[in-house]
């Protein structure tokens, strides 16, 4: 039981102490952006990606076409 003004002092430095401590790192600021985001009707910069089948398809291999860029997460997958 604190019966002084000194043991309660102490028991509340403890204890801020103690919150200090235990407090852990600062939270992380948010990454920045990696790209600027495209609107509809927007240049689509140039770019490569890995198809399924092993070979990189490039934007600029496919000028004059339509092109459509799905992907999925490989958890979802069948293979």
């Amino acid at each position: 039981m604190i019966s002084t003004f000194t043991e309660w002092a102490l028991a509340c430095g403890i204890v801020a102490i103690g919150a200090t401590v235990h407090q852990g790192p600062p939270p992380a600021q948010p990454p920045p952006p990696l790209a600027p985001t495209l609107k509809a009707g927007d240049v689509a910069p140039a770019f490569a990606l890995q198809g399924s089948d092993g070979k990189v398809h490039r934007l600029a291999d496919y000028k004059g076409k339509t092109v459509i860029v799905a992907w999925f997460p490989k958890a979802f997958t069948g293979g």
